[in-house]
Protein backbone atom coordinates (compact mmCIF):
# COMPACT_ATOMS: atom_id res chain seq x y z
CA UNK A 1 0.00 0.00 0.00
CA UNK A 2 1.62 3.24 -0.54
CA UNK A 3 -0.20 6.87 -0.29
CA UNK A 4 0.27 10.35 0.36
CA UNK A 5 -0.10 11.81 3.59
CA UNK A 6 1.42 15.30 3.72
CA UNK A 7 3.40 17.81 1.53
CA UNK A 8 5.72 20.54 1.93
CA UNK A 9 6.14 23.44 1.90
CA UNK A 10 2.68 25.15 2.33
CA UNK A 11 1.69 28.50 2.48
CA UNK A 12 0.21 30.19 5.11
CA UNK A 13 -2.90 30.94 5.77
CA UNK A 14 -6.50 28.77 5.81
CA UNK A 15 -6.85 27.57 2.43
CA UNK A 16 -11.14 28.31 2.78
CA UNK A 17 -12.08 26.95 -0.57
CA UNK A 18 -10.36 23.87 -0.47
CA UNK A 19 -11.59 23.33 3.41
CA UNK A 20 -15.47 24.47 2.46
CA UNK A 21 -15.45 21.68 -1.09
CA UNK A 22 -14.14 19.21 1.42
CA UNK A 23 -17.21 20.24 3.86
CA UNK A 24 -19.86 19.89 0.99
CA UNK A 25 -18.56 16.60 0.22
CA UNK A 26 -18.78 15.30 3.65
CA UNK A 27 -22.31 17.28 4.63
CA UNK A 28 -23.42 15.15 1.16
CA UNK A 29 -22.22 12.03 2.07
CA UNK A 30 -23.88 12.35 5.48
CA UNK A 31 -27.05 13.82 4.00
CA UNK A 32 -27.81 11.90 1.33
CA UNK A 33 -25.13 8.70 1.20
CA UNK A 34 -25.76 7.31 4.65
CA UNK A 35 -29.27 7.62 5.53
CA UNK A 36 -30.54 6.41 1.79
CA UNK A 37 -27.57 3.78 1.92
CA UNK A 38 -29.14 1.98 4.83
CA UNK A 39 -32.50 2.15 3.09
CA UNK A 40 -33.48 -0.71 1.24
CA UNK A 41 -35.06 0.05 -2.33
CA UNK A 42 -38.60 0.49 -2.89
CA UNK A 43 -39.28 -2.34 -5.10
CA UNK A 44 -42.64 -0.70 -6.14
CA UNK A 45 -40.61 2.52 -7.33
CA UNK A 46 -40.67 3.07 -10.73
CA UNK A 47 -36.97 3.71 -10.51
CA UNK A 48 -36.19 0.39 -9.02
CA UNK A 49 -37.40 -1.63 -11.93
CA UNK A 50 -35.54 1.16 -14.62
CA UNK A 51 -32.53 -0.16 -12.61
CA UNK A 52 -32.94 -3.47 -12.90
CA UNK A 53 -33.17 -3.38 -16.17
CA UNK A 54 -29.55 -1.61 -16.71
CA UNK A 55 -28.14 -4.40 -13.75
CA UNK A 56 -29.57 -7.18 -16.12
CA UNK A 57 -27.21 -5.74 -18.84
CA UNK A 58 -24.24 -6.39 -16.95
CA UNK A 59 -25.61 -9.11 -14.06
CA UNK A 60 -26.15 -12.75 -16.75
CA UNK A 61 -26.97 -15.13 -14.47
CA UNK A 62 -30.58 -14.76 -13.03
CA UNK A 63 -29.60 -15.92 -9.30
CA UNK A 64 -27.23 -13.33 -9.16
CA UNK A 65 -29.13 -10.85 -10.36
CA UNK A 66 -32.27 -12.13 -7.80
CA UNK A 67 -29.00 -11.09 -5.39
CA UNK A 68 -28.18 -8.13 -6.54
CA UNK A 69 -32.20 -7.15 -6.40
CA UNK A 70 -32.02 -7.83 -2.37
CA UNK A 71 -29.10 -5.97 -2.07
CA UNK A 72 -30.12 -2.16 -3.56
CA UNK A 73 -30.52 0.90 -1.48
CA UNK A 74 -32.38 4.22 -2.27
CA UNK A 75 -28.96 5.45 -2.59
CA UNK A 76 -28.07 3.37 -5.67
CA UNK A 77 -31.42 4.33 -6.67
CA UNK A 78 -30.15 8.05 -6.35
CA UNK A 79 -27.10 7.56 -7.55
CA UNK A 80 -28.15 6.18 -10.59
CA UNK A 81 -30.67 9.01 -10.85
CA UNK A 82 -28.31 11.99 -10.57
CA UNK A 83 -24.50 10.18 -11.11
CA UNK A 84 -23.29 11.06 -14.84
CA UNK A 85 -24.35 8.58 -17.16
CA UNK A 86 -22.51 9.31 -20.91
CA UNK A 87 -25.39 7.72 -22.81
CA UNK A 88 -28.07 10.80 -21.20
CA UNK A 89 -26.13 13.04 -19.02
CA UNK A 90 -27.12 16.36 -18.01
CA UNK A 91 -24.95 19.47 -17.32
CA UNK A 92 -27.23 19.79 -13.56
CA UNK A 93 -25.52 15.97 -13.34
CA UNK A 94 -22.25 16.85 -14.40
CA UNK A 95 -21.81 19.03 -11.48
CA UNK A 96 -23.65 17.96 -9.03
CA UNK A 97 -21.71 13.89 -9.33
CA UNK A 98 -18.74 15.97 -8.21
CA UNK A 99 -20.14 15.42 -4.74
CA UNK A 100 -21.61 11.81 -4.90
CA UNK A 101 -19.10 8.95 -3.60
CA UNK A 102 -19.86 5.33 -3.59
CA UNK A 103 -18.79 4.86 0.35
CA UNK A 104 -16.63 6.12 3.49
CA UNK A 105 -13.36 5.12 1.44
CA UNK A 106 -13.97 6.56 -1.76
CA UNK A 107 -14.86 9.83 0.52
CA UNK A 108 -11.85 9.81 2.32
CA UNK A 109 -9.40 9.01 -0.21
CA UNK A 110 -10.51 11.57 -2.27
CA UNK A 111 -10.76 14.61 0.49
CA UNK A 112 -7.03 12.91 1.71
CA UNK A 113 -5.99 14.10 -1.62
CA UNK A 114 -7.73 17.36 -1.70
CA UNK A 115 -6.46 18.44 1.57
CA UNK A 116 -2.63 17.85 0.51
CA UNK A 117 -2.56 19.09 -2.73
CA UNK A 118 -5.15 21.88 -2.45
CA UNK A 119 -3.67 24.73 -0.52
CA UNK A 120 -1.10 25.41 -2.46
CA UNK A 121 -3.07 25.52 -5.82
CA UNK A 122 -5.73 27.23 -4.27
CA UNK A 123 -2.72 30.00 -3.30
CA UNK A 124 -1.41 30.44 -6.38
CA UNK A 125 -4.94 30.73 -8.07
CA UNK A 126 -6.80 32.90 -5.16
CA UNK A 127 -10.43 31.47 -3.71
CA UNK A 128 -12.62 32.13 -6.76
CA UNK A 129 -10.58 31.05 -9.30
CA UNK A 130 -9.32 27.96 -7.31
CA UNK A 131 -13.24 26.88 -7.07
CA UNK A 132 -14.02 27.37 -10.89
CA UNK A 133 -11.19 25.75 -12.28
CA UNK A 134 -11.98 23.23 -9.66
CA UNK A 135 -15.34 22.65 -10.96
CA UNK A 136 -13.96 23.57 -14.67
CA UNK A 137 -11.21 20.51 -14.47
CA UNK A 138 -14.18 18.25 -12.60
CA UNK A 139 -16.16 18.77 -15.80
CA UNK A 140 -13.31 18.39 -18.21
CA UNK A 141 -12.73 14.68 -16.71
CA UNK A 142 -15.81 13.44 -16.84
CA UNK A 143 -16.51 14.53 -20.68
CA UNK A 144 -13.02 13.34 -21.14
CA UNK A 145 -14.20 9.54 -19.57
CA UNK A 146 -17.61 9.78 -21.58
CA UNK A 147 -15.91 10.60 -24.75
CA UNK A 148 -14.48 6.62 -24.48
CA UNK A 149 -17.97 5.73 -23.27
CA UNK A 150 -20.30 7.27 -25.03
CA UNK A 151 -23.32 4.69 -25.05
CA UNK A 152 -22.56 4.02 -21.34
CA UNK A 153 -24.94 3.77 -18.95
CA UNK A 154 -22.85 3.43 -15.70
CA UNK A 155 -23.35 6.19 -13.41
CA UNK A 156 -20.20 8.25 -12.67
CA UNK A 157 -20.01 9.61 -8.91
CA UNK A 158 -16.92 10.91 -6.71
CA UNK A 159 -14.76 14.58 -6.97
CA UNK A 160 -11.37 12.43 -8.58
CA UNK A 161 -11.61 13.76 -11.92
CA UNK A 162 -11.95 17.14 -9.95
CA UNK A 163 -8.88 16.96 -7.46
CA UNK A 164 -6.70 15.27 -10.47
CA UNK A 165 -7.22 18.59 -11.94
CA UNK A 166 -5.80 20.20 -9.02
CA UNK A 167 -3.19 17.56 -9.02
CA UNK A 168 -2.55 18.81 -12.57
CA UNK A 169 -1.60 22.08 -11.57
CA UNK A 170 0.28 20.68 -8.92
CA UNK A 171 2.35 18.86 -10.63
CA UNK A 172 3.30 22.27 -13.04
CA UNK A 173 3.70 24.41 -10.76
CA UNK A 174 5.53 22.98 -7.24
CA UNK A 175 7.90 20.07 -8.61
CA UNK A 176 9.82 20.78 -6.12
CA UNK A 177 8.16 20.24 -3.36
CA UNK A 178 7.90 17.09 -0.99
CA UNK A 179 5.28 14.50 -0.45
CA UNK A 180 5.73 12.79 2.50
CA UNK A 181 4.31 8.96 1.84
CA UNK A 182 3.37 5.80 3.79
CA UNK A 183 4.45 2.98 2.17
CA UNK A 184 2.26 0.00 4.00
CA UNK A 185 3.38 -3.72 3.09
CA UNK A 186 1.03 -5.59 6.08
CA UNK A 187 1.76 -6.72 8.47
CA UNK A 188 5.40 -6.28 8.24
CA UNK A 189 6.92 -2.79 7.05
CA UNK A 190 5.15 0.47 7.49
CA UNK A 191 7.10 3.30 7.20
CA UNK A 192 6.78 6.95 5.60
CA UNK A 193 9.88 8.24 3.19
CA UNK A 194 9.49 12.46 1.30
CA UNK A 195 9.69 11.58 -2.51
CA UNK A 196 9.50 14.44 -5.00
CA UNK A 197 6.02 15.96 -5.88
CA UNK A 198 6.53 15.23 -9.56
CA UNK A 199 7.32 11.67 -9.08
CA UNK A 200 4.68 11.17 -6.43
CA UNK A 201 2.14 13.00 -9.50
CA UNK A 202 3.36 11.13 -12.08
CA UNK A 203 3.21 7.36 -10.65
CA UNK A 204 -0.09 8.40 -9.94
CA UNK A 205 -1.12 9.41 -13.32
CA UNK A 206 1.03 6.94 -15.06
CA UNK A 207 0.96 4.10 -13.22
CA UNK A 208 -2.24 4.71 -11.49
CA UNK A 209 -4.41 5.76 -14.36
CA UNK A 210 -3.21 5.47 -18.28
CA UNK A 211 -1.93 2.02 -17.74
CA UNK A 212 -4.82 0.19 -15.99
CA UNK A 213 -7.13 3.05 -18.90
CA UNK A 214 -4.67 1.23 -21.86
CA UNK A 215 -4.05 -2.35 -20.42
CA UNK A 216 -7.49 -3.62 -17.82
CA UNK A 217 -11.09 -3.17 -17.54
CA UNK A 218 -10.58 -0.37 -14.61
CA UNK A 219 -12.11 -2.24 -12.10
CA UNK A 220 -15.09 -0.07 -11.57
CA UNK A 221 -12.77 2.64 -11.30
CA UNK A 222 -13.11 5.82 -14.05
CA UNK A 223 -9.29 6.24 -15.11
CA UNK A 224 -10.30 8.23 -17.77
CA UNK A 225 -11.84 10.72 -15.45
CA UNK A 226 -8.34 10.86 -13.48
CA UNK A 227 -6.35 11.29 -16.83
CA UNK A 228 -8.71 13.67 -17.85
CA UNK A 229 -9.19 16.00 -14.78
CA UNK A 230 -5.24 15.70 -14.62
CA UNK A 231 -4.33 16.81 -18.44
CA UNK A 232 -6.65 19.69 -17.40
CA UNK A 233 -5.19 21.25 -14.69
CA UNK A 234 -1.55 20.85 -16.26
CA UNK A 235 -2.96 22.26 -19.69
CA UNK A 236 -4.26 25.53 -17.63
CA UNK A 237 -1.32 25.44 -15.47
CA UNK A 238 0.81 25.78 -18.59
CA UNK A 239 -1.42 28.44 -20.42
CA UNK A 240 -1.53 30.69 -16.68
CA UNK A 241 2.39 30.32 -17.15
CA UNK A 242 2.62 31.51 -20.43
CA UNK A 243 0.30 34.13 -20.01
CA UNK A 244 2.13 35.63 -17.25
CA UNK A 245 5.09 36.10 -18.90
CA UNK A 246 3.65 37.56 -22.09
CA UNK A 247 2.58 41.28 -23.10
CA UNK A 248 4.21 44.14 -21.33
CA UNK A 249 4.07 44.67 -17.27
CA UNK A 250 1.61 47.50 -15.97
CA UNK A 251 4.17 49.54 -14.07
CA UNK A 252 6.67 49.70 -17.35
CA UNK A 253 5.92 52.17 -19.49
CA UNK A 254 6.32 51.74 -23.30
CA UNK A 255 9.59 53.54 -24.98
CA UNK A 256 9.30 56.52 -26.54
CA UNK A 257 10.89 55.64 -30.06
CA UNK A 258 10.22 51.27 -30.37
CA UNK A 259 13.47 49.81 -30.25
CA UNK A 260 14.53 47.56 -33.88
CA UNK A 261 16.82 45.11 -31.47
CA UNK A 262 17.95 44.08 -28.49
CA UNK A 263 20.99 46.07 -28.87
CA UNK A 264 19.33 48.62 -27.60
CA UNK A 265 18.57 47.01 -24.09
CA UNK A 266 21.73 46.60 -23.57
CA UNK A 267 23.18 49.80 -24.57
CA UNK A 268 20.57 51.26 -22.07
CA UNK A 269 21.68 49.14 -19.04
CA UNK A 270 25.59 49.73 -19.88
CA UNK A 271 24.57 53.34 -19.76
CA UNK A 272 22.53 52.82 -16.29
CA UNK A 273 19.32 54.11 -17.86
CA UNK A 274 17.15 51.40 -16.32
CA UNK A 275 13.62 52.56 -17.01
CA UNK A 276 14.89 52.90 -20.69
CA UNK A 277 16.47 49.43 -20.69
CA UNK A 278 13.02 47.89 -19.02
CA UNK A 279 10.63 49.54 -21.44
CA UNK A 280 13.06 48.38 -24.51
CA UNK A 281 12.70 44.82 -23.56
CA UNK A 282 9.42 44.75 -23.05
CA UNK A 283 8.83 46.22 -26.39
CA UNK A 284 10.80 43.71 -28.35
CA UNK A 285 9.33 40.85 -30.16
CA UNK A 286 9.65 37.88 -28.26
CA UNK A 287 12.18 36.37 -30.70
CA UNK A 288 14.52 39.19 -29.84
CA UNK A 289 13.88 39.64 -26.33
CA UNK A 290 15.02 36.14 -25.84
CA UNK A 291 18.70 37.18 -26.81
CA UNK A 292 18.63 40.70 -25.58
CA UNK A 293 19.67 39.79 -21.98
CA UNK A 294 21.79 37.42 -20.48
CA UNK A 295 21.03 36.18 -16.95
CA UNK A 296 23.88 38.76 -14.97
CA UNK A 297 22.40 41.32 -17.38
CA UNK A 298 18.56 40.35 -16.24
CA UNK A 299 19.35 39.96 -12.47
CA UNK A 300 20.93 43.62 -12.75
CA UNK A 301 18.51 45.23 -14.16
CA UNK A 302 15.82 42.95 -12.48
CA UNK A 303 17.17 44.09 -8.71
CA UNK A 304 17.52 47.65 -9.78
CA UNK A 305 13.36 47.50 -10.99
CA UNK A 306 12.81 45.79 -7.72
CA UNK A 307 14.58 48.62 -5.68
CA UNK A 308 11.97 51.10 -6.99
CA UNK A 309 8.67 48.90 -6.51
CA UNK A 310 8.18 47.51 -9.36
CA UNK A 311 8.73 43.25 -7.96
CA UNK A 312 6.12 42.44 -10.33
CA UNK A 313 7.66 43.52 -13.37
CA UNK A 314 10.69 42.17 -12.32
CA UNK A 315 9.61 39.26 -11.71
CA UNK A 316 8.20 38.27 -15.25
CA UNK A 317 11.50 39.50 -16.48
CA UNK A 318 13.67 36.94 -14.54
CA UNK A 319 10.60 34.15 -15.29
CA UNK A 320 11.25 35.28 -18.94
CA UNK A 321 15.45 34.68 -18.87
CA UNK A 322 14.53 31.70 -16.64
CA UNK A 323 12.96 30.09 -19.51
CA UNK A 324 14.79 31.25 -22.45
CA UNK A 325 18.04 30.72 -21.08
CA UNK A 326 17.69 28.19 -18.35
CA UNK A 327 21.17 26.61 -18.25
CA UNK A 328 23.43 30.15 -19.07
CA UNK A 329 25.67 30.91 -16.34
CA UNK A 330 24.56 32.99 -13.68
CA UNK A 331 21.10 31.58 -14.52
CA UNK A 332 21.17 30.40 -10.92
CA UNK A 333 20.78 34.25 -9.51
CA UNK A 334 17.94 34.26 -11.68
CA UNK A 335 16.24 31.56 -10.33
CA UNK A 336 17.25 32.54 -6.57
CA UNK A 337 16.28 36.72 -7.03
CA UNK A 338 12.92 35.37 -8.10
CA UNK A 339 12.52 33.51 -5.53
CA UNK A 340 13.72 36.17 -2.96
CA UNK A 341 11.17 37.84 -4.53
CA UNK A 342 8.61 35.55 -4.23
CA UNK A 343 8.97 34.90 -0.41
CA UNK A 344 9.90 38.55 0.66
CA UNK A 345 8.05 40.72 -1.33
CA UNK A 346 4.85 38.92 -2.16
CA UNK A 347 4.82 36.18 0.77
CA UNK A 348 4.18 33.25 -1.32
CA UNK A 349 6.92 30.74 0.53
CA UNK A 350 5.89 27.64 -2.20
CA UNK A 351 6.66 29.34 -5.08
CA UNK A 352 9.32 30.94 -4.13
CA UNK A 353 10.66 27.71 -2.49
CA UNK A 354 10.67 26.20 -6.04
CA UNK A 355 13.27 28.65 -7.27
CA UNK A 356 15.65 28.47 -4.48
CA UNK A 357 15.85 25.37 -4.45
CA UNK A 358 16.37 25.39 -8.61
CA UNK A 359 19.16 28.06 -8.16
CA UNK A 360 20.73 25.82 -5.13
CA UNK A 361 20.76 23.35 -7.38
CA UNK A 362 22.44 24.86 -10.09
CA UNK A 363 25.15 25.87 -7.89
CA UNK A 364 24.96 29.42 -6.85
CA UNK A 365 27.75 31.79 -5.72
CA UNK A 366 28.50 31.36 -2.11
CA UNK A 367 26.59 35.00 -1.18
CA UNK A 368 23.76 33.57 -2.88
CA UNK A 369 23.80 30.56 -1.38
CA UNK A 370 24.31 32.34 1.96
CA UNK A 371 21.00 34.28 1.15
CA UNK A 372 19.24 31.30 -0.19
CA UNK A 373 19.53 28.88 2.86
CA UNK A 374 18.46 32.13 5.09
CA UNK A 375 15.50 32.10 2.70
CA UNK A 376 14.99 28.29 3.39
CA UNK A 377 14.69 28.45 6.97
CA UNK A 378 11.81 31.34 6.98
CA UNK A 379 9.71 28.86 4.99
CA UNK A 380 10.83 26.03 7.02
CA UNK A 381 9.84 27.85 10.14
CA UNK A 382 6.22 28.73 8.98
CA UNK A 383 5.44 24.95 8.00
CA UNK A 384 3.63 22.91 10.29
CA UNK A 385 5.28 19.34 9.98
CA UNK A 386 8.62 20.70 9.59
CA UNK A 387 10.30 18.88 6.40
CA UNK A 388 14.08 19.46 8.48
CA UNK A 389 16.80 18.71 5.90
CA UNK A 390 14.43 18.54 3.07
CA UNK A 391 14.01 22.78 3.12
CA UNK A 392 17.94 23.31 3.39
CA UNK A 393 19.19 20.27 1.21
CA UNK A 394 22.64 21.29 -0.43
CA UNK A 395 23.65 19.48 -4.02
Amino acid sequence: MFFPISDSPNPKGIPWATWTIIALNVIAFLVINVPQGAQPADVNDPAFREYMQFLSEYVGNPEELQLAAKQVSEYDLFVFKHGYRPAQGSIADLFFSMFLHGGFMHLFGNMLFLFIYGNNVEKRLGIVWFVVWYLLTGAAATLFHAAFFSSSEVPLVGASGAISGVLGFYFVWFPKNKVRVLVFIPPIFARTFEIGARIVLGAYFVLSNVLPFIFSDGGGVAHGAHIGGFLAGAAAAFVMNWRSMAGRPRDVPAPKVPPTSGRSVREALSRGLFDDAASNYFALPSSQARTALSPAEAVSLATRMRQEGRSDAALVLLKRVIRDDAKEPGIAEAYALAGFILLEDQSDAPAAYQYLIAAQQLGASPETTADINRCLAVIEAEQKLHVGRTLRANR
